[in-house]
């Protein structure tokens, strides 16, 4: 394997790892206002991702940073064509972090509803632009021969862009009730219950809609391991419903996490070995080939993710460990 396939699995890996753990985050956001109806609540539903919410973000900027230092051409054509739209995700995620730090603050009831729904569209907006974006990689937006976007924002917008956004916004909801049902208790806990009914059919038809779509518009189909994975990840919303019924939570939020993962492979296996499809010429595709960077910065890349990486993996998983227990009402942790 060469080094340029290694870092295009790894920045594969990175994503999938940020969307699995960032998903429920995202999730616990868009229904903090839904499920919460009073303040302690709300404080509830915010503890369970508290501890872990910036840690997760972490595996976004390793991915970016990573894109940039392997792939530096798929980094600038990507961050110059799709400017507007990280603009305002880099806006939503600044807002949703401001408002961790600051609900708690003051006990003013307006001043903590205000960072309330920060905490809302921080995570609503992320979670539709990161499908939005997504699924023009897998669709192709237009390249020039000199590697620059040749379109504008609203080339970006396609029905099927657009009910990418869609269902990564269901499904990273579906994952965060999923979640609740984990870690809390009581009122809360019956809520995301009530949540997870409430979003797994949406979430299986919007599943369902974007695999045929997959089809129709991207030609999924025409590789087979990418159209099989894919209608596994189809597969394993289905499987959700089922451990709910059978209060299985451990394992319904596995199958919400492997949905999130079997997208993900399908998706970069499909783009392989392109990491940038041009729509208006084959011949213009930014390859792991053409957008590489040298050899010596990939196998120094490598040694520094050798040594470090383990490390990191380490400390995030004691945090999810020493953070395991169930968050109710009276839990002293506040943010």
């Amino acid at each position: 394997m060469d080094l340029q396939d290694l870092w295009f699995i790894l920045i594969g890996v990175l994503f999938t790892g940020f969307f699995f753990l960032e998903g429920f985050d995202y999730g616990v956001g868009i229904l903090l206002p839904v499920l919460g109806s009073s303040d302690a609540e709300r404080r509830q539903i915010i503890n369970t991702i508290g501890p872990h919410w910036d840690a997760n973000e972490v595996w976004m900027i390793t991915a970016g940073g990573a894109l940039f230092a392997a792939f530096p051409d798929w980094y600038a054509t990507l961050f110059s064509g799709f400017y507007l739209a990280l603009v305002l995700l880099l806006f939503a995620l600044i807002l949703r972090g401001v408002a961790f730090e600051f609900r708690s603050k003051e006990d003013d009831p307006r001043w903590r509803t205000l960072w309330d729904g920060a905490i809302f569209v921080g995570s609503l907006l992320p979670a539709l632009l990161w499908g939005v974006a997504f699924g023009n990689l897998i669709r192709g937006v237009p390249i020039g021969a000199d590697k620059n976007y040749a379109g504008d924002f609203f080339d970006l917008l396609s029905p099927y862009t657009l009910l990418f956004g869609l269902a990564s916004l269901i499904v990273f909801a579906l994952h965060g009730a999923v979640f609740l049902d984990l870690k809390t208790d009581g009122a809360v806990r019956r809520k995301a219950q009530g949540a997870v009914w409430a979003l797994w059919i949406p979430a299986v038809l919007v599943a369902g809609l974007l695999l045929i779509a997959s089809h129709i518009d991207v030609d999924l189909f025409d590789q087979p391991g990418p159209g099989f994975v894919a209608a596994l990840a189809v597969v394993a919303v289905l499987a959700v419903g089922y451990f709910q019924r059978a209060q299985q939570p451990i394992r319904a939020f596995a199958a919400t996490g492997l949905t999130i993962v079997l997208t993900m492979l399908a998706l970069f296996w499909f783009m392989y070995p392109n990491v940038m499809i041009s729509s208006s010429n084959v011949a213009n595709n930014l390859t792991v080939d053409n957008a590489s960077s040298s050899s010596y910065t990939l196998k120094v890349m490598t040694v520094v993710v050798l040594i470090f990486l383990p490390f990191v993996l380490v400390y995030q998983a004691w945090s999810y460990w020493t953070f395991r227990k169930r968050i109710t009402a009276d839990s002293p942790l506040e943010y």
